[in-house]
């Protein structure tokens, strides 16, 4: 056997492995007794992770912010623009079907086919990092990434991503804002 065959051997057998992670890791964070009972918590954070926290956040800055909160919307919504179409566009590439679902019919109406990245990871992350660059406070900070923190977690804990999907999300959006927001930057300001 030659070296390509025996490291496309490895590769192979490192994927398997890394896939059968995943599947344990969310068997085991969608059935957790800690996180049961965080349910509530969890489900809403999935749900506002649909954009409602975001829109909420920059309705405010928009309607009671200084003049500078509002140019920080325009940063906000044109790295959330970005970071869609860039999560849509690898979701479409790989396909990587969804877990099998338990949500409710009217849930399952909302999302799409596709599993890989999360868009609420990425999305998420994306605007943490906006948020976190345009207030740099450190209450602001933590409180930002812990709410990223908890929709990503959300999105594995109801069966509709798996683990990786999250963590290549939360990269991707993190990436995504920290390549765009200076060009962004330059445009706005």
């Amino acid at each position: 056997m030659n070296v390509w065959a025996r490291a496309m051997e490895r590769v192979d057998a490192l994927i398997d492995s890394l896939l059968r992670w995943d599947e344990q890791t969310l068997q085991t964070i969608s059935e957790h007794p800690g996180l049961k009972r965080m349910s509530t918590l969890l489900i809403s954070a999935t749900y506002m992770g649909d954009g409602y926290l975001w829109g909420g956040l920059a309705l405010g800055l928009i309607l009671f912010g200084r003049p500078i909160d509002r140019s920080y919307v325009i940063l906000g919504v044109g790295t959330m623009i970005a970071s869609i179409a860039i999560f849509r566009m690898f979701k479409t590439l790989f396909a990587r079907p969804r877990p099998i679902l338990v949500v409710s019919p009217l849930r399952s109406k909302f999302l799409d086919n596709y599993s890989f990245p999360s868009g609420h990871a990425t999305t998420s992350f994306a605007l943490a990092w906006v948020i976190s660059v345009c207030y740099p406070h450190i209450l602001i900070q933590v409180a930002i990434y812990l709410a990223a923190i908890t929709i990503s977690l959300s999105r594995v804990y109801m069966r509709e991503h798996y683990p990786l999907d999250v963590i290549c999300g939360a990269l991707l959006g993190t990436f995504t804002a920290i390549y765009l927001l200076p060009l962004l930057q330059r445009v706005v300001f």
